[in-house]
């Protein structure tokens, strides 16, 4: 492909990490820790494309209605995934960012992200977007509640919102609209994500669990 024929933007809703571990008769545990284990090597094969942002779907804001144990279990592996691989981003000149509503999260780890963006903030490689108790709904609501304070405050009008200025309030303000969405585990919806920005996203919906989605799947 040549540069011109990649998307720029691709969005990846990791699911399935839960029924691949039951197909294979191991607790859903498992299954994440597969799908952990999967991220790094999806990046990598990102950064061997013209890709320029990836944004990964790691966590909704509907996922804290699971079991505590299982909430547990993902912050920690969130944050050993952080661990292990924050120089392996650095060396590959990857930023990144992290989008969503972290005040639910464990203080360690959202000490750990703040860390781990600080110190990624000067690359200018691959954007790579941790979408961390993210959810489309909850990102308009609270671009409209952050619009609306701008308009009782007097700073805008009510004529001044727009597509442009609503899209800026969003927590993707600083990101063009994903071009493309990638789905795992065959599911046929978007899982409330990022339902403003993709509104003209292709979209790909592969057959495979996420700890089975390979580099050469991608």
């Amino acid at each position: 492909m040549t540069e011109s024929q990649w998307p720029r933007h691709v969005g990846i809703i990791m699911d399935g990490n839960g029924r691949w571990a039951q197909s294979r008769g191991w607790k859903r545990l498992q299954g994440h820790m597969q799908g952990a284990d999967k991220v790094i090597s999806i990046i990598e094969a990102v950064l061997e494309t013209e890709i320029k942002t990836l944004s990964l779907f790691c966590f909704s804001t509907e996922n804290w209605k699971r079991p505590i144990t299982e909430i547990q279990v993902l912050m920690d592996l969130m944050y050993k995934f952080l661990d292990k691989q924050l120089q392996r981003l650095i060396t590959n000149n990857v930023r990144v960012r992290v989008l969503g509503d972290m005040d639910k999260a464990p203080s360690l780890l959202r000490e750990k992200l703040k860390n781990c963006v600080e110190i990624t903030q000067t690359n200018n490689g691959l954007n790579l977007n941790f979408m961390m108790s993210y959810g489309g709904r909850d990102d308009i609501l609270q671009a409209t509640r952050k619009l609306s304070e701008k308009v009782l405050s007097g700073e805008i009008s009510i004529e001044d919102i727009n597509e442009n200025t609503f899209s800026k309030a969003l927590h993707t303000s600083e990101l063009d609209d994903p071009d493309l969405i990638i789905r795992t585990s065959g599911e046929f919806r978007i899982s409330n994500f990022m339902l403003w920005q993709a509104a003209y996203s292709e979209f790909y919906v592969s057959p495979k669990f996420w700890p089975d989605f390979t580099k050469k799947t991608f």
